[in-house]
């Protein structure tokens, strides 16, 4: 990292704070929303975590740029007090680690065409698997970027797999250059550096024996390796490498045999060490674990315990509607869309729900059509596919469509449309939803994700 007395501080983008912690340390000493952070005693920032790390002193000098101008800043600060400052963004020069594989099941490259630039984007930045425990490959770091991890403790980090074998994983990524993700591992558990890890599933390819000796290996970095992941392939309707989607039996298979190894890791570990993503559960009509199975672990960025979540919350809200004395007379008809995956656990719940609210309640699962009947999960729709099947299939008073849809800090879908332009379209109030619980926060009124149409 450079020296802030080195830095042309011309050229150097820092940090744009646009926000500051009421009481805070940027508070007391004057910092504003619009100032650049540049440097924290004396050491350049590129990033949130060089934020962190470096102001972890209770002496502070920042250097800030304001109008043009170079300010210096000192503050002394008690132990774990808030710095309060917020960036626009947490990589300040806000361009995203770029990908270096070319994984045939990658989803950026199956992604249909003319949708927004960002989506054809690969991003691989181990920054983010720290910040947000995104999974990524190791393939793209410089010895600068190992030097962070070890000497910031980037730790836990989120590592996709895959393949422990080398020259395997060199191609199932389609990479030469891939390092030895085993030897990569070994360096981190020197380092002290946890890693929860995932592998991508493709029936004929990495499935069999090399699934089998890429958990043996992983297990035998064991605890570095706290977690393996297993996720099925996700394929759309222009892949084009050949490769296919498991069948219902395959699932099975793999799923049994995953739950196999759980009874052996548990005794040998303490947890079950290997997890299966609820996808396989939902494909195969299984019922999803109890919570305990998932050890602790927050892993919903694979799509692992989420389903449990929400059944777990439904019989909380459940009692909660139960003992209300609210009576519902404000919307008669409530539609609840989803994905194809989810529909018949949403059908499950949405009966009962019904019967407590005496508001009829009806679940249309959308099929995926710019994506393909593959995709079936519900982050994945296009608002444009939803409005359509909408249209055809009748909707109620009140729609109800996925948050996750509009997981974007826009809060737009897929293909850029808004929850305000699907009220608009169908004349309805639409409100957003990830929970049985946020559905009846609609209906009384409560929800703060409510459009209205204009």
């Amino acid at each position: 990292m450079a020296l802030f007395q080195e830095l042309d501080l011309t050229t150097f983008q820092g940090g744009q704070i646009t926000g500051i912690e009421p009481g805070s340390v940027a508070a007391k000493i004057g910092l504003r929303a619009g100032d650049e952070l540049l440097a924290v005693n004396g050491q350049a920032v590129q990033d949130i975590i060089d934020v962190q790390f470096y102001a972890a002193d209770e002496a502070l000098e920042l250097t800030v740029r304001r109008n043009g101008e170079i300010l210096p800043f000192t503050a002394v600060r008690a132990y774990r007090q808030s710095l309060g400052l917020e960036f626009n963004h947490p990589t300040f020069d806000t361009d995203i680690r770029r990908c270096n594989n070319l994984c045939e099941f990658c989803f950026v490259l199956q992604m249909a065409p003319r949708f927004r630039r960002t989506l054809y984007i690969k991003d691989d930045d181990y920054r983010y698997s720290f910040l947000f425990g995104h999974y990524v490959t190791l393939t793209n770091l410089n010895e600068h970027d190992w030097w962070r991890i070890q000497h910031m403790r980037l730790s836990p980090l989120y590592v996709s797999v895959h393949v422990t074998d080398l020259e395997k994983r060199r191609q199932y990524l389609r990479n030469n250059n891939a390092p030895d993700i085993l030897a990569q591992l070994r360096q981190l558990a020197e380092w002290g550096i946890e890693v929860h890890t995932q592998l991508v599933i493709t029936p004929g390819v990495n499935d069999g024996r090399i699934l089998t000796q890429s958990i043996q290996d992983l297990a035998a970095l064991y605890p570095t390796v706290q977690s393996i992941s297993v996720v099925p392939v996700g394929l759309t309707r222009q892949h084009k490498y050949g490769m296919r989607p498991h069948t219902r039996e395959e699932a099975a298979a793999t799923l049994a045999y995953v739950e196999s190894l759980q009874t052996e890791y548990l005794a040998r570990f303490g947890i079950r060490f290997v997890y299966p993503t609820d996808e396989w559960y939902l494909v195969t009509g299984r019922e999803v674990p109890p919570l305990a199975a998932y050890d602790g672990y927050e892993l919903h960025e694979n799509g692992l315990g989420m389903v449990r979540h929400f059944l777990d919350e439904w019989h909380q809200v459940k009692q909660e509607i139960g003992n209300s004395q609210l009576t519902i007379d404000n919307f008669q008809l409530v539609t609840l869309v989803t994905g194809a995956l989810f529909a018949e656990t949403l059908r499950q719940t949405a009966v009962p729900f019904a019967q407590l609210t005496g508001v009829s309640v009806s679940v249309l699962p959308v099929v995926n059509e710019r994506l393909g009947a593959t995709i079936t999960v519900a982050g994945l729709l296009m608002a444009e596919d939803v409005l359509n099947q909408l249209e055809m299939a009748g909707y109620g008073d009140l729609v109800v469509l996925p948050r996750v849809m509009f997981d974007h800090p826009d809060r737009i879908s897929l293909d850029d449309l808004s929850p305000q332009d699907a009220a608009n379209r169908l004349q309805r109030p639409v409100a957003l939803a990830d929970t049985m619980g946020d559905v009846w926060d609609a209906l009384i009124g409560e929800s703060a994700v409510m459009y209205w149409p204009v």
